[in-house]
């Protein structure tokens, strides 16, 4: 099977790579979309098989023994997320570079897998009150969730020099410049 390349964007919740990922890929065909798997709860606006593949606990952890994911971890208690090996193979069969939007521990063990064939990009609020801010403004989340995001925010920033470039999203229309220029340098 012919491989295409992995472009990876992680960041902790509210710093905007989802917003980064779909600028990208309304702006580049050549991308596609690597939907991830999790256990938690469907939220009302997502779609099974565009947002995510909603499993249950024992059907993602059946998939775990049966090594069908690239990565996967527990993200947040009993919330499982994972990069199913079928979704990859899906992309490359279509000739298209995949394009991933997943947590921080999830693109270091990305950039891992694909090594050079990778470029690995961490998107970084402004500040911890910024990402505060941007959590509560999605108003789906309650305080609990919120604390359990900024607390692990805060472990998450000192993985940031395990990516191959930073981009700091202050500033949104040149954030969303910077990634395109930098992945279409990547894919060129």
């Amino acid at each position: 099977m012919i491989k295409g390349k992995a472009i990876i964007f992680s960041a902790p919740s509210g710093a905007g790579k989802t917003t980064l990922v779909k600028h990208l890929l309304s702006t580049l065909p050549i991308l596609s979309f690597s939907v991830s798997a999790c256990s938690r709860e469907k939220r009302m606006n997502e779609i099974e098989g565009k947002d995510y593949y909603f499993l249950s606990k024992d059907a993602f952890r059946e998939k775990i023994k049966k090594d069908e994911f690239l990565e996967w971890e527990e993200v947040y208690d009993g919330n499982y997320y994972g990069t199913l090996k079928s979704e990859i193979d899906r992309i490359w069969k279509e000739g298209k570079h995949v394009i991933f939007d997943v947590d921080v521990v999830g693109g270091v063990n990305l950039k891992k897998y694909f090594g050079e064939n990778a470029l690995a990009i961490y998107v970084e609020a402004p500040s911890l009150e910024t990402l505060e801010h941007r959590l509560r403004s999605r108003k789906t989340e309650n305080e609990e969730t919120i604390s359990k995001r900024i607390a692990k925010a805060k472990d998450e920033i000192t993985f940031k020099n395990k990516f191959d470039l930073v981009i700091v999203n202050d500033d949104l229309e040149k954030a969303k410049a910077e990634a395109l220029e930098k992945v279409k340098a990547y894919l060129s």
